[in-house]
Formats: structure tokens, C-alpha cells, sequence
């Protein structure tokens, strides 16, 4: 059977949704971030060496990185479900997503994160208003900017069909759920209402439904 070892609050949230799409059987192993500097908690490095979620354990076989366990939790147990046939333009639409939600969309909204920590963290007075300064600086001129390119593009290509890669919902929509609902609870950048109708769209489903009750508190929809 297949372990997942779950995070509160991460990526791996989409996994044990996908999972319930798919309705393979699976048992979840909690952690929970540290409540100071909201890191995962050291136990990961036990399950792999980069102590990150998601990772999955099928049978004895270690998987990490959200991407990678979509794709092979498809392949191995999706049946032709969840994914367009391999040389349709659905299916160059599929891979694309299911790149860029890591590889593109994640690194403005972990930008827009990390400096925000910074304006806020504790130092000396004379020191927050340089600190406060660059971080505004950096927003200005490459976060926001960024920001709004990539969510005016994914609201564009939103426009052209109710799912990513195409009229079918597939795992490329699962993918794709977290930077979205990342940005929409964090407020960062501008996402607009074909964004939100697709959130609305995933968080109806049955299945996103069952995997939340299973997976526990998931911040990212407050």
C-alpha cells in the first residue's frame, strides 16, 4: 500500500487528492511543520535525505517531488484516467503544466513569501527602514511585475478552457491547485475570476473534499 508522508500545510496535500481521484488505497503518516519557523520537522530526512513533503512510499519504493509522484501515481495506477493521450496537443498541454507549476509559477510566490518575512523579522531599528527599503525595492521592480505576468497568463489560459490541459480535468489541474491557492490565500498578485472559478471548480469535487478530511487543517483555503 502506498504511505504518504504528509506535511500540514504543503504540497503534498494535492497528492492525497490525487489519490482519491484515482481511488488507490493509501495511509498517511502526519508531520507537522514547526510552529517557529514553519520548516518541516527533522523525522523527513529519515524518509529522504532533503527532508521535504510531498514524499511517497509505494511498496518500498521512495518518490519525492510533487511533479515526479504525479506522474508516476498516473502512470502506474491511472488506467488512461487523468491524463490525455500520449501525442494529442492535450497531452504538450498536460506536460507543460504540469512543469510549470513548480518550475515557473512557485518562485514569485515563494519570493513574495520570504522577503515578506524579512520586512517583518525582528532587528534593530536603525536597520528596518534599509531592510523595509530593499524589500519594497525588489517587490517593485521584480515580484509584483512577475506576479501579475504569470497570473494574467494563467487567467488567459484559463479563458481558453474550463482545465489546463484542455476540456477534461486531469492531474494537471491537481498540479497546478497549489501555486494557486497559495496566491489566492496569500493574496499575492492578481488572481482573476476564471482563476477562481477553476478553484471553486476543484474544491467541489468529491474527491479534493475527501483528501481534506483525511489530510487534516490546510491553511492555504483560509
Amino acid at each position: 500500500m502506498i504511505t504518504v508522508h504528509h506535511l500540514n500545510n504543503s504540497r503534498s496535500q494535492r497528492v492525497l487528492w490525487l489519490l482519491e481521484e484515482l481511488g488507490v488505497p493509501y495511509r498517511i503518516k502526519h508531520y507537522q511543520r514547526d510552529a517557529a519557523t514553519m520548516l518541516a520537522p527533522p523525522e523527513l530526512k529519515a524518509v529522504h535525505p532533503l527532508g521535504k513533503s510531498p514524499v511517497i512510499d509505494d511498496d518500498g519504493v521512495v518518490i519525492a517531488e510533487s511533479g515526479n509522484i504525479v506522474g508516476y501515481l498516473v502512470e502506474r495506477y491511472g488506467q488512461g484516467r487523468l491524463a490525455p493521450a500520449a501525442g494529442t496537443p492535450q497531452r504538450l498541454r498536460y506536460d507543460y503544466w504540469l512543469h510549470y507549476a513548480e518550475g515557473s509559477a512557485m518562485l514569485p510566490l515563494l519570493l513574495k513569501l520570504i522577503f515578506g518575512k524579512v520586512a517583518t523579522a525582528p532587528m534593530p531599528f536603525f536597520v528596518k527602514p534599509i531592510a523595509r527599503g530593499i524589500v519594497a525595492k525588489v517587490n517593485q521592480q521584480f515580484i509584483d511585475p512577475q506576479l501579475r505576468l504569470h497570473f494574467d497568463y494563467i487567467e488567459a489560459e484559463l479563458g481558453r478552457d474550463a482545465w489546463f490541459a484542455g476540456e477534461a480535468f486531469s492531474a494537471a489541474d491537481v498540479q497546478m491547485s497549489f501555486p494557486l491557492e497559495a496566491a489566492a490565500a496569500r493574496g499575492a498578485g492578481a488572481v482573476g475570476p476564471k482563476t477562481r472559478a477553476f478553484l471553486d471548480r476543484i474544491h467541489a469535487r468529491p474527491a479534493y473534499r475527501a483528501a481534506l478530511e483525511k489530510g487534516g487543517q490546510y491553511e492555504l483555503l483560509s
